[in-house]
């Protein structure tokens, strides 16, 4: 269930500054969300699996911190790449 290597490559090759960036902020979120993506439609087929449900908010408190993060640090950045992921309308 986890992120495929070949998933993973694209989306730092996409978002990072280099092949290997994978520490950049923008990588790690896009990376997280497509975690969140992933376990969402897990949830919705398996209503009843209490772990990944946990998973889920797991994960979604860590994106948040993320982006709180990226806001304070490059607001310009930020409101430019929550529109590039459709995070927030």
């Amino acid at each position: 269930m986890a992120l495929t290597k070949e998933a993973t490559a694209a989306t730092v090759k996409k978002y990072g500054a280099k092949e290997n960036d994978t520490g950049n902020v923008k990588v790690q979120i896009a990376l997280l969300t497509q975690r969140v993506q992933q376990l969402t439609e897990h949830v919705k087929s398996f209503p009843k699996d209490g772990t990944a449900k946990r998973s889920l908010l797991k994960v979604v408190g860590q994106r948040r911190k993320m982006l709180k993060y990226f806001e304070r640090t490059d607001l310009e950045g930020y409101r430019a790449f929550i529109k590039e992921l459709g995070l927030r309308k």
